[in-house]
């Protein structure tokens, strides 16, 4: 299965049954799948199946969802006047008259105030939804099509962005575990320099002790457990590249287990090189992060 990014854009027009419409569905990167639907007036009914039908085909990633509906050349919309509204009105005005407060209202004036007259557009009725309701779902389910098919080719392209990462890294991890700095032979060196800074040039050195202090000190600071570790989770992440699918969290999780041991690095080095190394890691590790949080 792909990678597929959380970001992406897709259109869809349709007629059902002579009547236009357009679905409209914008991605963008999430923890978990929030929906967020437009529907016209008379379509809330779809809701639920629109939300099964996004859900189905989509894990992560926050979006709009919107339907809008064009009226046939041909269709007038149909008017109806709010006689309970209206009445209300009436009598107000009606007290304001006889308190010499207003004069009578003209018919004019009264349908103009919003909310007398309401417009009912077919579009809106049952009988018109049951004639092209199922057209619209489908047409529904032909923009999240398009959807997957534009978050999959973003995904491509992070794919080959977070693999150069991995690249990166693993060289990173080759150069650490070859650091000279993490031969015995120069931990002795480094341990005899300091004795001597402390106790004088002229200062008597047992060798063997010295050797002895040498290897109590490579194994605090070997860091032979961590690039192992780097390499299990590199190759890991590779693996889950290469299967594809929801895998956003999983990297994500990778991601601090990368920066975990680069921390760990950092802090067992005892020279300027190999923390020179645990820091171009850890730059790595944080643009490989940046791009995870794109993948679904």
């Amino acid at each position: 299965m792909p990678v597929r990014s959380m970001t992406g854009f897709a259109r869809f027009e349709g007629l059902a049954d002579g009547a236009g419409f357009v679905w409209e569905l914008r991605s963008v990167n999430g923890k978990g799948l929030e929906l967020r639907l437009r529907l016209p007036q008379g379509f809330e009914r779809i809701e639920a199946d629109a939300r099964r039908t996004l859900s189905s085909a989509l894990s992560r990633g926050n979006l709009q969802i919107s339907l809008s509906l064009d009226r046939p050349e041909n269709a007038l919309p149909a008017f109806s006047i709010n006689q309970p509204f209206l009445n209300e009105i009436l009598r107000l005005s009606d007290d304001l008259v006889r308190a010499g407060h207003a004069t009578k209202p003209s018919a004019v004036g009264l349908l103009s105030l919003r909310g007398v007259i309401e417009v009912t557009d077919e579009a809106h009725q049952p009988e018109w939804f049951e004639a092209r309701g199922a057209s619209v779902l489908e047409g529904l389910k032909a923009a999240v099509a398009a959807l997957v098919a534009a978050r999959e080719q973003e995904g491509q392209a992070l794919r080959a962005l977070l693999d150069a990462r991995l690249n990166e890294m693993e060289a990173l991890v080759g150069q650490a575990l070859e650091d000279p700095s993490r031969a015995p032979e120069a931990l002795a060196a480094r341990l005899r320099q300091q004795v001597m800074d402390l106790l004088g040039a002229d200062a008597s050195l047992d060798t063997a002790r010295l050797h002895q202090e040498a290897a109590v000190m490579a194994t605090k600071i070997d860091i032979r457990e961590e690039i192992d570790r780097l390499t299990t989770h590199i190759a890991a992440a590779r693996g889950l590249l290469a299967d594809g699918g929801a895998i956003g969290r999983k990297l994500d999780f990778l991601s601090q287990e990368f920066n975990r041991e680069s921390n760990t690095i950092c802090s067992k080095s005892h020279a300027a090189s190999l923390t020179a190394i645990g820091l171009q890691l850890k730059v790595v590790i944080d643009q490989f992060r940046e791009q995870v949080q794109n993948i679904e």
